[in-house]
């Protein structure tokens, strides 16, 4: 195997590089796939349906769960297909800096929901942004904006959102965008990881041909269970041009 050929998001998956469970396991998802209750909330940007940009994601969706090792994957429902533009609460994470500044770390879900939906009447929306296909990963598509502006549009989203609700994770300033197919329940064998590039470039190809710009609707705010349903909550219009 020549290690130098392979994407560093797809050796992260290897079974060499881990003496450790994938950190899902057990608590997003179990050993057989079936998805865990993890509620929350989060605001998201989901495939617009009947698109180009769909269709390309359910074909590459379908490559992805024909691949011999699928098994090894807990994979969430194609009808739940969205980008995560900033991250919210979780149930079991109630600690600082996942948890807004001033708030009771037992405050239930259905209030934060309430407490964030009255803080967003106060947001100032940001530009709309335009997103494309950087990779493909063995956990789904890493994403960006379209063009400089589009990223800048996306930090200066997160950096308003954070503002609002009082908390910013460590990774603020540099999360990688993405739209999830799966989650793994076991590393993938060092042996089979060129037939999973050759299959991750064909399907990064593809979408490339298919769809060059994703075509995702306006942000909402959601609430979810599990990682199979994004409830959308409340739409954020972006600011008019």
């Amino acid at each position: 195997m020549d290690a130098p050929l392979l994407s560093p998001h797809l050796l992260h998956f290897a079974r060499s590089r881990h003496s450790e469970p994938p950190r899902h396991l057990g608590t997003r998802h179990d050993a057989n796939g079936v998805f865990l209750t993890e509620a929350g909330n989060t605001i998201v940007c989901h495939v617009k349906p009947g698109t180009p940009t769909e269709a390309a994601l359910r074909a590459a969706r379908r490559r992805y769960m024909a691949m011999p090792e699928a098994r090894q994957f807990a994979f969430t429902a194609e009808d739940s297909l969205h980008m995560t533009l900033f991250q919210g609460v979780l149930g079991r994470n109630r600690r600082l800096p996942f948890w807004p500044e001033g708030v009771a770390l037992d405050t239930p879900l259905e209030a934060m929901d309430e407490l964030f939906l009255e803080r967003l009447d106060r947001l100032e929306p940001g530009a709309a942004f335009k997103v494309s296909l950087i990779e493909a990963a063995p956990s789904g598509l890493i994403v960006e904006g379209a063009t400089a502006a589009d990223r800048h549009a996306m930090a200066d989203w997160r950096n308003r959102l954070a503002d609002l609700f009082g908390y910013r994770h460590p990774d603020h300033d540099h999360y990688v965008f993405h739209i999830t197919f799966t989650y793994p329940i076991t590393w993938l064998d060092d042996e089979v990881l060129p037939a999973w590039q050759d299959m991750l470039a064909a399907v990064a190809e593809d979408i490339r041909q298919q769809a060059p710009v994703l075509d995702l609707r306006a942000p909402a705010f959601c609430r979810f269970r599990d990682m199979n349903l994004f409830e959308e909550i409340r739409v954020l219009e972006p600011a008019r041009a």
